[in-house]
C-alpha cells in the first residue's frame, strides 16, 4: 500500500512528501484543537455551557455571551495559536540548518534581541504607544540575528559557530534586559517582567490582524524549502557534493525562522521553550521528513501555547497569569531530559 503521496510542480523546483501518517496526525491534532478552543472558551471567570459556544461558533447562539466569546476569550484563543504555530515552526527551522537537537529562538539569543528592543521601549519610552512594542521586538530580534551571522561568519557559517556565537548574545542580552530593569523607573519594572515571561493577557483582532500575515506568509515559505532543510541536515560536504548554495540557503532559512520568532515575541512576549518542545514531539509522531514536521510542529505549538494560556487564566482566578510561566514549566524540565540524552553527542 502506498504510504506517501508527492508533490511537485511542473519545473520541478518545489517538491516534498506527504505521509499519509502525517495526514492522520494532523487531522487529528487539528481536532484536538477545535475541542480546545470549544473548552477555552468556555471557562473563565464566567462560566459558559459548551454546547452554547459551538452553537454561538455556528452562528445559532443568543447576543448573551457575544462579549466574553467574541471580544475576550476568542481573539486571545486564535492569537496564542498563531504564537505557537510561529514558535514552533520557526524552532524546527533551527534545530534544521544547525543540526542540533537544542537549538531554539529562546536559546541561540534571538528572542534575547527581541526582548532588548521590547524592554527598552517599556522602560524609558513609556510615552511611546504600546503599539510600537511590536515593531521594537521584531527590529531587535532581526538586528540580533543579523549580528549573530556576523560574528559567525569566517569564510561562511558553520552549524556550531552559530549555536556557540548564539548561545554567547542571549547571555549578554540578557545581561542587557537585566541591568535595564534595574535603571528603570518602579512603575515599568512589573510590566517588563510580565513581558519577559510571555502573556497573552489583553490580546485583541487588532493583534490577531497583525500577526496573521507573518505565519500566512512564512509558514508555507518554510514548507517550500524543506527541500534545503533536507539537504542542510545532511552536513556542509554532502550538502556541496549535491550542488546546492549552502551559505545562501541557509542565510534564507535563517531569516524564515527570525521572521517567525521575532513576530511571536513582539505579540506575546517571551515565551520560552515552545521552539525547543514542539518540533521533538513532531519528530515522535511523524519521523524526520521536514515537510510533514512543518505542519504538525505548527499545531503543536500552538496547542501548547493555547493549553498553556487557558490553564493560567483559569487555574488561580481571579488571577490572569502569564501563560508563559505554564510553558516554563514544562519546558525547562524537557530541557534538562535532552540534555541528560545527548550528553555523549
Amino acid at each position: 500500500m502506498k504510504k506517501h503521496t508527492t508533490i511537485r510542480n511542473r519545473s520541478g523546483t518545489i517538491s516534498f512528501l506527504i505521509d499519509h501518517k502525517s495526514v492522520v496526525v494532523i487531522i487529528g491534532l487539528f481536532c484536538v484543537w477545535l475541542l480546545l478552543v470549544v473548552i477555552g472558551l468556555s471557562v473563565g471567570s464566567t462560566m459558559i455551557n459548551p454546547w452554547e459556544v459551538i452553537q454561538h461558533l455556528l452562528g445559532m447562539g443568543n447576543e448573551e455571551h457575544t462579549f466574553v466569546i467574541e471580544t475576550l476569550r476568542l481573539p486571545r484563543i486564535v492569537l496564542s495559536f498563531l504564537v505557537g504555530i510561529s514558535l514552533g515552526v520557526s524552532g524546527l527551522i533551527l534545530q534544521g540548518i544547525v543540526r542540533n537537537p537544542l537549538a531554539s529562538p529562546d536559546i541561540i539569543g534571538i528572542t534575547g534581541g527581541a526582548a532588548v528592543a521590547a524592554i527598552l521601549v517599556i522602560t524609558f519610552f513609556s510615552e511611546l504607544s504600546i503599539h510600537w512594542i511590536p515593531v521594537a521586538a521584531i527590529i531587535g530580534a532581526g538586528l540580533t540575528s543579523l549580528l549573530i551571522y556576523f560574528l559567525a561568519w569566517k569564510g561562511g557559517v558553520t552549524p556550531i559557530r552559530l549555536v556557540l556565537i548564539g548561545i554567547g548574545v542571549q547571555a549578554a542580552t540578557g545581561g542587557i534586559v537585566t541591568m535595564m530593569i534595574v535603571l528603570s523607573p518602579s512603575y515599568s519594572t512589573s510590566e517588563a517582567y510580565i513581558w519577559l515571561t510571555g502573556s497573552v493577557y489583553g490580546a485583541n483582532w487588532n493583534n490577531v490582524y497583525s500577526m496573521l500575515p507573518w505565519v500566512l506568509v512564512f509558514v508555507p515559505l518554510s514548507l517550500i524549502l524543506s527541500r534545503k532543510v533536507n539537504v542542510q541536515e545532511l552536513g556542509d560536504e554532502v550538502a556541496l557534493g549535491l550542488g546546492t548554495k549552502v551559505q545562501m540557503d541557509r542565510f534564507m532559512l535563517l531569516f524564515v525562522s527570525v521572521a517567525l520568532a521575532g513576530s511571536a515575541v513582539a505579540f506575546a512576549g517571551g515565551i520560552a521553550f515552545v521552539g525547543l518542545i514542539a518540533p521533538h514531539i513532531a519528530r515522535k509522531l511523524v519521523g524526520r521528513s521536514f515537510a510533514s514536521l512543518v505542519p504538525v510542529s505548527a499545531l503543536i505549538g500552538g496547542l501548547i501555547v493555547v493549553l498553556a494560556d487557558v490553564v493560567a487564566r483559569t487555574a488561580f482566578l481571579p488571577l490572569d497569569l502569564p501563560a508563559g510561566v505554564f510553558v516554563s514549566g514544562i519546558g525547562a524540565p524537557f530541557f534538562i531530559y535532552l540534555l541528560y540524552r545527548n550528553r555523549h553527542v
